[in-house]
């Protein structure tokens, strides 16, 4: 005889309830360990992800990257944004982004950006350090080896020193006061007697442990800064107080790059350097955000003669110029072929030679000149960093924006013709390229009457 084992009614509803609870405390503890982080981009567009707490700046870098389908070339940055502070830093990537968001107001922001000068210190130390600002180089009376440089900062039981002339702003007043200070790697002091780096002459300033470094980004006029050249530092705790805030100008930008610079390093170590090796390290097992490397540099770009049966690298730049005239020349004529363009003069350009850079991201269209500047400064001022833009004085124009030794160089491109056919030059017709695109690659392989080659573009991302 069959027997029925029932489950009896009130029996049944518990163990239904303890599964429900169960499931709710594993979701809860899901939604606890995931943080919503929104991100902008410079458009002014943004992007909500959620993350969880112990995921760094880099990694959200990476996911913004993959699912906004940019260019992976290492060199994206997460910046911490304060706008009504006017100030701005980029997080380094071993940061965590949900600790650094805590600390941040209701009023700031994160920016998705490139930064190009993120570890540019690691390929050439001895533009960001000037002798005269680094107490071991005149100590040594006479230049210090790169590899020692660095060394010296990234080895935690060496002791160096940066020092020089900065402005203070005094606190709670708009004035200033010219001070020589010491960066060491316990902070950052200054000395109460001209030049003294006696103990009894030295004040604590800041310690660099409890405190980040930012850029000033509101211009002297708010500061009443006696430079142009701002930097801050602020106590990482605190959210929106000005009276904590350390504000320092510099003489020129080199020299608020090394102040900036050496805080960083002396602050991380190590640490940073480990950040810099990471993309190297990552190029045989990418993770799981990785996008893939697609960035053109001028190690991948050689000028090619395919007029033989095999090609071959064009060594001799002014065999590499004529070349380069000669493929212009050759692609307007397969254009014409093709029907595809109308009449072509300068006063009437083609319709494909006007419009077909507007899609590189190099191509910036109707922005000023400040504005170009200012992009300029955001994504790092390296050498080779440019964009291209109309030119607001000449409407058949454009205008190349280059930066070469931390100074940002305009370069008018302008029309020309010849045989009734129409080009763009950099230098008054010696060379000739029959769109914008032609001229860019050019000089990315070839510096021409430029003070280097075109290496990183300025470009923005919508999110």
């Amino acid at each position: 005889m069959e027997v029925n084992h029932l489950i009896p009614l009130p029996s049944l509803v518990a163990v239904v309830e303890l599964a429900l609870l169960s499931f709710s405390s594993v979701l809860c503890v899901i939604l606890f360990f995931l943080q919503i982080v929104k991100v902008w981009s410079e458009d002014g567009a943004g992007k909500v992800v959620e993350i969880p707490s112990d995921m760094t700046a880099r990694d959200v870098c990476q996911l913004l990257v993959y699912k906004s389908h940019c260019v992976d070339d290492n060199a994206w940055t997460l910046v911490e944004h304060h706008p009504i502070l006017g100030l701005e830093r980029c997080l380094e990537d071993h940061e965590l982004v949900v600790q650094v968001q805590a600390s941040m107001s209701s009023d700031s922001k994160f920016l998705f950006r490139k930064n190009y000068a993120k570890y540019e210190f690691f390929r050439n130390p001895l533009n960001f350090f000037p002798e005269q600002m680094v107490a071991w180089c005149q100590e040594s009376d006479g230049s210090i080896p790169q590899s020692q440089l660095l060394q010296n900062f990234l080895n935690s039981s060496s002791c160096p020193e940066i020092q020089g002339y900065l402005h203070l702003k005094e606190p709670g007043r708009r004035s200033w006061k010219k001070l020589y200070m010491f960066l060491r790697r316990s902070g950052l002091y200054y000395s109460t007697k001209g030049t003294s780096k006696e103990p009894r002459h030295l004040q604590l300033l800041s310690d660099l442990e409890d405190s980040n470094i930012f850029t000033v980004i509101t211009g002297k006029k708010l500061h009443n800064a006696p430079t142009d050249y701002q930097f801050c530092i602020r106590p990482s705790k605190v959210r929106g107080d000005c009276k904590e805030l350390k504000m320092l100008s510099a003489e020129d930008e080199q020299s608020r790059t090394c102040w900036m610079t050496a805080f960083r390093l002396l602050k991380h170590g190590i640490v940073l350097y480990q950040n810099y090796n990471v993309p190297h390290q990552r190029k045989s097992s990418l993770s799981p955000f990785s996008a893939p490397v697609r960035s053109v540099s001028e190690n991948s770009l050689v000028a090619m003669d395919f007029s033989g049966r095999t090609g071959r690298v064009i060594d001799n730049p002014v065999e590499a110029q004529s070349a380069a005239l000669e493929e212009g020349q050759t692609w307007r004529v397969r254009r014409q072929r093709m029907n595809v363009l109308t009449s072509a003069s300068p006063l009437h350009p083609s319709s494909l030679s006007t419009v077909i850079h507007r899609t590189q991201v190099w191509f910036h269209g109707r922005i000023i000149r400040e504005e170009a500047h200012k992009m300029m400064i955001q994504q790092g001022q390296v050498d080779g960093l440019f964009l291209l833009r109309d030119s607001q004085s000449n409407p058949r124009a454009f205008v190349l924006t280059l930066c070469h030794h931390q100074k940002i160089k305009h370069f008018q491109i302008l029309p020309c013709e010849e045989d009734g056919q129409a080009f763009f030059s950099l230098d008054d017709g010696a060379t000739k390229f029959t769109d914008l695109i032609h001229l860019v690659e050019f000089y990315q392989l070839n510096r021409g009457v430029l003070p280097c080659k075109l290496k990183h573009p300025c470009t923005a991302v919508a999110l």
